[in-house]
């Protein structure tokens, strides 16, 4: 095994490892009411909804970060660092989706939410330009991503989703929503890059 395979290993592995913990301190936010009936549940609804969305992101995060992997040949310390930051960036989504949740989508933490959103955005876009930058405008990831307009409308739209928490944050959530929906289907650009010989 080359160096660069331990290189990467190691962070898929340590990136795997943050994205786990995330989500246990995420579902570790759902607090069980003391009382044995179903109107004892209603107070944790939001908290539950923010789970629910938080934790597709981590997916969608994760599972777009181990299909890019596949297409990357050499880990260098730059890649190192963007990996970090977006974990960074990742790490906070659990104080956002409780601090949501518990206020029951109170515009200031909805609009702290769509930042922790956005902050992610702009950390992957970071990395992908990082790993880009190290294999080639001309490589199979970059051939793959073309484009990338689903990767640069998702920040714009995140940002209108922090403005709109100050009108309504139903018209924020849904656009929080929408994004996730955006991306919830692993990327098939990706997909059919890792397929080709």
């Amino acid at each position: 095994m080359t160096g660069n395979a331990v290189e990467k290993d190691r962070l898929l592995a340590f990136s795997d490892g943050v994205i786990a913990i995330i989500i246990t301190i995420m579902v570790l936010e759902l607090k069980v009411p003391h009382e044995a009936t179903l109107e004892a549940l209603t107070p944790v609804i939001p908290v539950f909804l923010t789970y629910v969305l938080s934790f597709v992101y981590v997916g969608i995060y994760w599972n777009t970060h181990h299909h890019f992997f596949h297409l990357v040949r050499h880990v260098d310390g730059l890649m190192l660092w963007a990996n970090l930051n977006l974990l960074f960036w990742l790490s906070l989504l659990p104080f956002a989706t409780g601090w949501m949740g518990e206020n029951h989508f109170a515009p200031v933490p909805t609009a702290a939410y769509g930042i922790a959103l956005l902050m992610p955005a702009l950390a992957w876009y970071g990395l992908q330009s990082a790993i880009i930058r190290k294999e080639g405008k001309d490589s199979t990831l970059a051939r793959a991503i073309g484009r990338d307009l689903k990767g640069k409308i998702s920040p714009v739209l995140y940002l209108g989703g922090v403005l709109c928490s100050f009108l309504d944050t139903r018209i924020a959530t849904a656009i929080y929503v929408l994004v996730a929906l955006m991306w919830f289907i692993p990327d098939r650009r990706i997909e059919r890059a890792i397929r080709r010989p």
